[in-house]
């Protein structure tokens, strides 16, 4: 199993990444379903059973939403590229690109269970 010495500057934006898609989902299970102003529905019931599927009216995102919204991806989008275009990913051997990368992501959960 190969092990990576990944630069603090990577490990830090990978771990602003983690916590910037955290706090975008978090803000977003918070959101109308539609953006937009849409009105609301109910599907046919489904063969062999009772369940309809439905969704209320959207009174679609306000003003101030669209722009967090915005606010999230423009970050998340500056993070990614930080993240996937750092030099270190130059020095990792081609085959072994997808293995580091994997690692990366996941090592905020390893140190924090070893901190713990």
């Amino acid at each position: 199993m190969a092990t990576y010495d990944f630069p603090q500057d990577l490990r830090d934006a990978q771990l602003a990444l983690h916590r910037t898609r955290a706090a975008y989902e978090e803000y977003a299970r918070a959101l109308p379903w539609s953006a937009e102003l849409l009105p609301g529905w109910e599907a046919e019931k489904q063969l062999h059973s009772g369940f309809r599927s439905s969704k209320p009216d959207s009174p679609g995102y306000m003003k101030e939403q669209h722009a967090e919204v915005a606010r999230f991806r423009a970050e998340l989008l500056e993070l990614s590229i930080t993240v996937s275009m750092h030099p270190f990913w130059e020095q990792v051997e081609q085959d072994k690109v997808v293995d580091a990368r994997m690692r990366l992501k996941h090592q905020h959960v390893t140190h924090d269970t070893e901190a713990a």
